[in-house]
């Protein structure tokens, strides 16, 4: 039974078209998402859960100075108060603000398991503890002094920070990183004793240019270290414009052994790459045969990062091996700059430099206006007060009588002495033993430096310059805390010359030695070690028997033609060795089970090849021209219609004649010079048949003669006057003794 489902007659509904109506939701979403989700704000650094999580914090007194408390009390209290999201969430983004590999400047202090640089999850939250850090307590400090504004929070009962009044630098200093709707953020954390510097600089020169910013602070300091390879053009149009990018690649060092040997040590990895992925990634490419040139690789780890690289060969130099793992891991990474952030009208846009920098020092500036205006109607409130205290112990007898005595004492006292009301209250509030103890002096002198106090804040006020020495000062102090002097302000990520474009050698990624490659006659390969002189050792699965039999170098380049007129390449060193039966060379490139084999051969980019179709066309190719870059091989012979490749064979240096022989048993000789070269195509015409087709093709010398296999003996034949004719001819029987099978 269904159950109908009715409007609710007191609503009122609109009608409007489902585009219209989910571009407006979906506006409202994308709108909710940068502003109060993904973007940080160019003021404090930071988004509305950090925001939250430090207010929140600040609320449960875990100052430094304090105790640590559960992060589960912690996160508890910003969800039910602050922020109304999933609480994995919050404790990811808290746990994140603890991690030192993390955040170049932690704001939150860890107590148990927070995660590890492996990429080692934290311990569960009922588990864990934290409390705030100094550099937290900066950006907090002042929020009890109406520096900022406060709204209320999502469900009315609290009261939130709108923006901190950061005592720090920390949207530089820890960078940001988030992904909202059609937009995202990217800003790399800095040294905070540049970020001073061109603080300063700023103050003093308020037009600054993005390049003397860019001398000053050079570029990101990142908590994980690593060297910086990028050109200096690009990392000041990076900064000029808020958009750019940085390559940062390990720190390695060679460890010398014996014999020549030697290992390469990694001490630092990239920012945000994890020590154990990165570890089984290279592990998969050697595993691949993608990383010939590195045997091994350990993870000696303990409080330093320690990963040691072991060459394959000492051919192998260290530069080649590490520009060939910076190419293929990891181990170097391009960390994005992206500097869209909401300025301080809630409006996201992409600041450069300078605009973010300034945009601390206004947040600064205003703050110090604010405090400042907020001390100074604290110390006229005080005034007010003591100035009471000063007649009541002038009057003190009268002043207890009265209290004694009238049943209005607070209007008694403020008609008899002129008493404001809050004078008349502090004095009320006070109990009778300390009206007794009242000290003319201390209180005399307290007013005296309260007035001063409020004098000097007054000229403060008035003048823009001392404002802005005095914001100078703060941030000189804030230096000399988190200067190069210090361990925690020390750079750590080091600036490198940009790389060059370094071609690794073959043979500087696998070590050279002679191999047997040996190809059976169902197409198993192998590769033996050294040169055999012959494969009577060798064995093959029943049925099977040798094919090919080459010597070759564990650096060289097999060549395959197939019949399909396409040609394959595979490297020695990636053959199985020679123990066992090998491989099927069918997984080792997209070869059909239709398809078969024509030649094998060790590729000689210097050689020329004379390649052949079944129906007696064919051409010659350089054979650097028929290298495949892919499984898939690439197509040289063009052949259609039931036709195939049929021959493939070098061409040597001193070759200047071509011998054809057709099954039809006919042998045409012509000269090789009325062969085109080609690159790809059909071929022209070796040799014409009225039935049959070609059997094989060789390209010689003349003056050398034709020789042909005839059992275990080799026969020349020098005098080929009748065979010799033009090409496409049709030919004539061969010699006496050719071989029957009307193949050389």
């Amino acid at each position: 039974m269904t159950k109908s489902v009715t409007a609710n007659p007191r609503a009122k509904i609109s009608e409007a078209p489902l585009a219209e109506a989910l571009g407006e939701r979906y506006l409202a979403y994308a709108l909710s998402t940068i502003t109060s989700r993904s973007l940080p704000d160019v003021r404090d650094g930071l988004k509305p859960v950090h925001r939250r999580l430090l207010y929140a914090m600040r609320q449960l007194r875990l100052d430094p100075d304090h105790g640590f408390k559960k992060c589960a009390r912690v996160v508890g209290d910003v969800i039910g108060k602050y922020h109304p999201h999933g609480d994995t969430a919050v404790y990811d983004a808290m746990v994140r603000l603890a991690q030192e590999f993390a955040q170049r400047y932690p704001l939150v202090e860890g107590h148990g398991n927070f995660g590890n640089i492996d990429g080692d999850n934290a311990a569960a939250m009922r588990y864990t503890e934290a409390r705030l850090t100094r550099v937290a307590t900066l950006l907090l400090d002042g929020l009890d002094e109406d520096a900022v504004d406060f709204r209320d929070t999502y469900d009315g009962e609290e009261e939130e920070p709108v923006v901190l009044p950061t005592g720090f630098p920390n949207l530089l200093a820890n960078g940001a990183a988030g992904i909202a709707v059609g937009m995202a953020t990217s800003i790399p954390p800095h040294n905070v004793g540049e970020i001073c510097a061109a603080l300063l600089h700023l103050i003093k020169f308020p037009k600054a240019t993005a390049a003397k910013l860019v001398g000053l602070m050079p570029g990101p300091d990142f908590p994980t270290g690593g060297e910086i390879v990028e050109p200096r053009d690009s990392i000041l149009e990076a900064y000029a414009t808020g958009r750019g990018g940085f390559r940062l690649r390990a720190t390695w060092q060679v460890e010398k052994l014996s014999q020549g040997q030697f290992r390469i040590v990694i001490s630092e990895i990239p920012y945000q790459v994890a020590k154990a992925r990165l570890v089984e990634k290279m592990a998969d490419l050697m595993n691949a045969k993608k990383l010939p040139m590195l045997a091994d690789i350990h993870d000696e780890s303990a409080e330093d990062l320690r990963l040691v690289l072991e060459p394959k060969s000492r051919n192998v130099t260290p530069e080649h091996l590490m520009e060939t793992l910076f190419r293929y891991t990891e181990l170097e990474s391009r960390i994005p700059l992206n500097m869209n952030v909401l300025d301080s009208e809630g409006t996201p846009r992409v600041m450069n430099l300078r605009e973010v920098l300034q945009a601390f020092l206004d947040h600064r500036h205003e703050v110090l206006v604010r405090r400042t205006k907020h001390r100074l109607e604290k110390i006229a409130r005080r005034l007010e007060i003591l100035g009471s205290y000063l007649v009541v112990y002038a009057n003190l007898d009268t002043v207890i009588k009265i209290i004694r005595d009238q049943d209005d004492a607070k209007l008694a006292l403020m008609k008899r002495f002129k008493f404001t009301e809050l004078q008349a209250e502090a004095i009320l509030d006070m109990r009778l033993r300390r009206l007794r103890k009242l000290d003319e002096a201390a209180i005399r002198d307290e007013h005296e430096a309260l007035e001063a106090e409020q004098k000097t804040l007054k000229k403060l006020l008035k003048d823009k310059k001392a404002r802005w020495k005095a914001i100078a000062g703060d941030i000189t102090e804030l230096r000399k805390t988190f200067g190069a002097k210090n361990n925690i302000g020390r750079r750590r990520s080091a600036f490198g010359e940009p790389p060059q474009e370094v071609e690794v050698p073959l043979e500087a990624m696998i070590e050279r030695e002679p191999v047997t490659v040996v190809c059976s006659a169902k197409g198993w390969i192998r590769a033996a070690k050294g040169h055999l002189a012959d494969g009577a050792e060798l064995k093959y699965k029943e049925g099977d028997r040798e094919r090919f039999l080459l010597h070759a170098q564990s650096t060289d380049k097999l060549v395959v033609f197939a019949t399909n007129g396409r040609f394959y390449t595979i490297g020695v060193d990636k053959l199985p060795g020679g123990r066992g039966h090998g491989e099927p060379l069918r997984l080792m490139m997209e070869l059909g089970n239709e398809q078969d084999m024509v030649a094998l051969l060790v590729h000689d980019p210097e050689r020329k090849l004379l390649v052949a179709a079944s129906d007696g066309r064919g051409f010659v190719v350089a054979e650097a021209d028929v290298i495949a870059q892919t499984r898939n091989g690439k197509q040289v012979l063009n052949v259609s219609g039931g036709v195939e490749a049929k021959a493939c064979v070098p061409v040597a240096a001193d070759a200047d004649s071509v011998a054809v022989v057709g099954t039809n048993r006919r042998l045409l000789v012509f000269p090789l010079s009325e062969l085109p070269v080609m690159a790809r195509g059909r071929g022209v015409i070796l040799q014409k048949y009225k039935e049959g087709g070609l059997s094989e093709v060789r390209a010689f010398a003349l003056a050398q003669g034709l020789s042909w296999k005839s059992g275990p003996a080799t026969r020349i034949k020098k005098e080929l006057g009748d065979w010799v004719g033009k090409r496409a001819a049709a030919g004539r029987l061969p010699p006496w003794g050719f071989p029957k099978s009307n193949r050389f």
